[in-house]
């Protein structure tokens, strides 16, 4: 993403982080991460708390490869060493919720469906996976999770709309890492168009 969108993604963030800092039960369990991925993949915010997160600068070159496939591996071995697991001393943490937005498809395939089963293997309570504009291949996505949103245009108010629904998804987890069972999504607003 780039220009208009990912200055589209930045004020989605702005939405988000303001929405759910309006939630005292999301300030005091809350974390976010984010990984960028294109021709370079970057952890550009380590897991940080809502209360003390600033929302980084995504900058995001002109043109070159979605490295989908390495930007999952980074997922999982950031999830092994920021998420708490709970032991007979400490309290785990939630279970991660993982949103993946892309405007694309992965350009390195043969890595992506290789990490795509490790993704399926682990306990994230939810796998949300969204195409962001007309580019954006949903097919690709649903080898990655049953839980695909199509959005037909990456413009602000779309992006804006898609991250409110973030918050409100996020707002209803309550799950532990412990558990199993498959977290319930709120009905998603009318720009975002669930993939069956």
């Amino acid at each position: 993403m780039r220009g208009e969108r990912i200055e589209a993604v930045k004020n989605g963030l702005q939405s988000l982080v303001s929405r759910l800092r309006q939630d005292p039960f999301a300030l005091e369990s809350v974390h976010i991460a984010i990984i960028t991925f294109d021709r370079e993949v970057k952890q550009v915010l380590a897991l940080t708390s809502l209360e003390t997160l600033q929302v980084p600068d995504i900058v995001c070159p002109e043109s070159g490869p979605t490295n989908m496939g390495a930007a999952l591996e980074m997922l999982l071995s950031t999830s092994d060493a920021e998420v708490r697991l709970t032991t007979t001393d400490v309290k785990g943490d939630w279970r991660p919720l993982v949103f993946l937005m892309t405007d694309g498809k992965p350009s390195d395939l043969a890595v992506y469906r290789e990490v795509t089963q490790k993704v399926k293997a682990r306990n994230f309570a939810c796998v949300v996976a969204c195409a962001a504009g007309a580019e954006a291949h949903d097919s690709f996505l649903k080898e990655l999770t049953d839980t695909v949103v199509h959005l037909d245009t990456a413009d602000s108010a779309t992006l804006v709309s898609f991250f409110q629904w973030v918050s409100a998804s996020i707002g209803t987890s309550n799950k532990s890492v412990g558990t199993v069972e498959e977290m319930a999504l709120p009905d998603p607003p009318k720009v975002v168009h669930v993939v069956v």
